[in-house]
């Protein structure tokens, strides 16, 4: 496309009012209703780039690909980040098809003997070890290897811890060992010959906004693993401080200060961490997020018991995480002017209004209360929603109805 060509120019990342451009141009060449991902791989480039060069000396910041595993955006990030996160043997085999030998984390409850036989044999760095079942087992298949296994052991830490989104410590979730348990597991893994314990694992939030509380929960992280390292006499290699780094979808200009946290996270380091340690971050949605968005081409409007409704080419089965958050998801319209059809082109205008897909159930729901203002929404305009380059294709239900997929556009 000629668009294309011209936005390999924008720099250092597309605009919105690019993004559009490019909407408008796939419109004109499109015979079907317009339904695409687009991703600009060069924000998304220079954002977890700068990310990573803001990090302390004594840290590193791993990719969460849970968040978006696509294999064009593992490519585009294996030479930026300090390495890759993953959740299962099919994520490893993914990062092991872009990179030999990129450092790995594994992580997740109920890793079967495959998954961990798997992780041993594509060298995985480090092993989050999510119970006392679990290490015994890892240790037979790794004495079967004729191996010694890092692991970090994964804490469910009993708090307080400060309120996100969602939570995966401080109360009872199926993630991690019980801080309680500890002092057992601890005297089981020192008898475990095919063991080494090189730190721990806590990921106890997730979607937290506020950088100032992130740095004191790192801060809190470090102290606690420095006391058990005391205790249980072991070097304290590694302390992973998980993920969980929000994004803002209710007001995009107001998203996770990163400098703050960068600045204050370099002080907890410096006076809390072991010369000994390294702190080890796991970010997905944080990276990803920003740099994608789904465009999708209105088909209908109508007004259904006061309620008006936009009904788009696509819906939940594409882009889950509205209603898997139960949130309304930000979104712009891009209008087209054409109007071929010699019948009425529905639409509306000045009234709030719901955004639904195509899909036979009510919860097929992407935006809700909108307004629109000065601006009209018609038939055959395109709706650009924002902020949808994690958790959003990846987590979707693709072929529920077997409706197309998206299109899938990688911009440079």
């Amino acid at each position: 496309m000629a668009i294309e060509s011209e936005l390999k120019q924008a720099s250092p990342s597309l605009k919105l009012e690019r993004i559009k451009a490019y909407v408008r141009e796939l419109k004109r060449q499109e015979a079907d209703p317009v339904c695409a991902y687009i991703r600009d791989m060069n924000a998304l480039v220079e954002h977890v780039r700068q990310r990573v060069q803001s990090m302390p000396p004594s840290s590193k910041l791993f990719y969460a690909i849970k968040a978006n595993s696509e294999e064009e955006v593992l490519k585009a990030l294996a030479p930026v980040v300090n390495g890759f996160e993953v959740a299962s043997l099919g994520e490893i085999a993914k990062v092991r098809r872009v990179s030999a030998d990129i450092p790995i984390l594994f992580g997740g409850p109920g890793k079967t003997e495959a998954e961990l036989r798997g992780a041993i044999e594509h060298r995985v760095k480090l092993i989050h070890v999510e119970s006392l079942h679990e290490l015994n087992k890892l240790n037979t298949i790794a004495a079967g290897k004729g191996t010694v296994v890092s692991v970090l052991l994964r804490v469910n830490l009993k708090g307080p811890l400060p309120q996100a989104t969602l939570a995966m410590g401080g109360r009872p979730t199926q993630f991690g060992i019980e801080e309680a348990s500890l002092p057992q597991v601890m005297e089981q893994a020192v008898r475990l010959p095919h063991i080494q314990i090189e730190g721990f694992h806590f990921h106890s939030l997730s979607n937290n906004l506020d950088a100032g509380q992130h740095v004191k929960l790192v801060e809190y992280y470090c102290r606690i693993a420095r006391e058990w390292a005391q205790r249980y006499s072991f070097p304290l290699r590694y302390l992973n401080a998980g993920g969980g780094i929000g994004v803002n979808y209710a007001d995009l200009e107001q998203q996770f200060d990163w400098p703050v946290f960068s600045n204050g996270l370099a002080a907890v380091l410096s006076r809390e961490l072991l010369p000994e340690t390294t702190l080890l971050l796991e970010c997905g949605r944080y990276l990803t997020a920003s740099s994608g968005y789904y465009a999708t081409e209105v088909l209908d409007v109508k007004v259904n018991h006061g309620q008006a409704y936009v009904i788009v080419r696509g819906g939940t089965h594409h882009f889950r995480l509205p209603v898997s958050w139960n949130h309304s998801h930000p979104f712009e319209v891009v209008q087209m002017e054409d109007w071929p059809c010699a019948y009425d082109r529905p639409g509306v205008k000045g009234e709030a209004y719901t955004v639904v897909g195509q899909l036979c159930t009510p919860k097929d729901v992407l935006a809700s209360g909108g307004a629109s203002g000065d601006d009209e929404v018609r038939v055959g305009d395109i709706l650009v929603f924002q902020y949808a380059g994690a958790y959003g294709w990846a987590i979707s239900h693709h072929d529920f109805l077997s409706h197309p997929h998206p299109k899938h556009v990688y911009l440079p």
